[in-house]
Order: structure tokens, then C-alpha cells, then sequence
């Protein structure tokens, strides 16, 4: 799993063309990734939400904007990325580490992760603590990069490994902390696997969807 230290470090560095960086590795399908997010929680009727690991707030402003009935709160350990996610709008934040949040007990009826639960140090630790501060009955959400199956798994792996760090490099005038991306995709569990670890830590449930030919996984599950 990730070092923690390297991850924090990393992120900090980033932080100023992180944005940038996510719209032009992706094509631009980040926005959609987080939009289809939004408008699947808007139906869930929550009263609050957590975003964990929010980074600049991408997906937490997302839903702010799909969702304004809901308080949301954006956490995350790195509070150079959390900076940008306040100056682009985001209305509340808290520098926090995902295995030690700072809330009581089930107080949040969601909690969502994007592209963050890959970097923590201890998967099932994340997700238990995530499990702690939800409601019984909430809805925990992450959203994380997977392999595509069939003719499309070489090429996209090719490309991970040699195109996507040289581009992102090139962006933030930081290669090295992509260096580390496409190997962090390959170890991060997916698809039943990862569901099934949902469960092992108290979730039931789970379940996945795969969005733009399984590039991205999306998971639910409820406690």
C-alpha cells in the first residue's frame, strides 16, 4: 500500500496545476465521472455529506453545486490541496487524516471518496473509519481508477505506464509524483474484490459500476 509521507508530499507539490492535470489525463471525462457522482447522490434524499481524501474539492463542489439541500464538509490530509478546494468555492473544509476523522460516531448520512482511497496507507482501515462515521443505513461511495477487461486492457495499461506519467509531468513540472500512479491502479482491489472487501468491513450491499469501458469503477455500498 501507498506510504503515506510520499503521498502528502506529493499532493502538496502538485496542488497549484492538480485540476489542469486530472481534465487533460482524462480527456476531460473527470467532469462526467463526477457529475454522474452527483446525481446519483441527489436521489439518495441525505441531509449531509463527508467527501474524504476531497483534495482541491473537485468532486465535493461538484455535488454542492448538484445538490444544494446537502451540508457538505471536504476533509483531507494535505492542506495545500485543501486550499484551492475554499478558493474555488468550496463552502467547508477540514484538514483531517482519513483513518483518524475528527467526527463522532454515525454522524453523516454519506461519505464519498474520489481517487483517494488508492493513495491511504490501509484500505480496510479507511474503510472502517469511514464505516464508523456513517449513520446505520448510510451510503459510503467511492470512486477510484480500474483496469478495462477485453482488447482494451493493453493499450490503456501501455498508456498508463508510459504516456499518462510523461504528460502529468510535464503539467505540473513534477514526474515523479505520477511515477508512482500506474502501479498504484494495478495493486488497487477492483470489482468484486473490492466489494467484497466493502463487506469484510462492515458494509452490505455492494455493488459496482464501471463507467467510460471500466477505465473508472464506481462503488456503493450501505452499512
Amino acid at each position: 500500500m501507498p506510504d503515506a509521507v510520499y503521498v502528502k508530499d506529493a499532493f502538496a507539490r502538485i496542488a497549484d496545476r492538480y485540476v489542469m492535470a486530472n481534465h487533460v489525463m482524462s480527456c476531460g471525462m473527470d467532469v462526467w465521472w463526477r457529475k454522474r457522482v452527483a446525481w446519483k447522490i441527489r436521489q439518495w434524499n441525505a441531509n449531509n455529506l463527508l467527501d474524504v481524501a476531497s483534495g482541491t474539492g473537485d468532486l465535493a463542489l461538484e455535488i454542492q453545486d448538484t445538490c444544494p439541500s446537502i451540508d457538505i464538509t471536504a476533509t483531507d490530509f494535505c492542506a495545500e490541496m485543501l486550499e484551492h478546494a475554499s478558493q474555488r468555492g468550496m463552502r467547508k473544509t477540514m484538514v483531517a487524516d482519513a483513518l483518524h476523522l475528527p467526527y463522532a460516531d454515525a454522524s453523516f448520512d454519506v461519505v464519498t471518496v474520489a481517487f483517494g482511497l488508492r493513495n491511504m496507507a490501509d484500505y480496510p482501515a479507511a474503510l472502517k473509519e469511514m464505516n464508523r462515521v456513517l449513520r446505520s443505513g448510510g451510503k459510503l461511495l467511492v470512486l477510484d481508477f480500474s483496469l478495462p477487461n477485453g482488447i482494451l486492457r493493453a493499450p490503456y495499461r501501455w498508456y498508463l505506464h508510459n504516456i499518462l506519467p510523461r504528460v502529468a509531468g510535464w503539467i505540473t513540472q513534477q514526474k515523479d509524483a505520477y511515477e508512482y500512479l500506474g502501479a498504484s491502479i494495478e495493486q488497487f482491489p477492483q470489482g468484486e474484490v473490492m466489494c467484497q472487501l466493502m463487506r469484510d468491513n462492515h458494509y452490505t450491499s455492494a455493488e459496482v459500476e464501471t463507467l467510460t469501458f471500466g477505465v473508472v469503477s464506481m462503488y456503493v455500498a450501505t452499512k
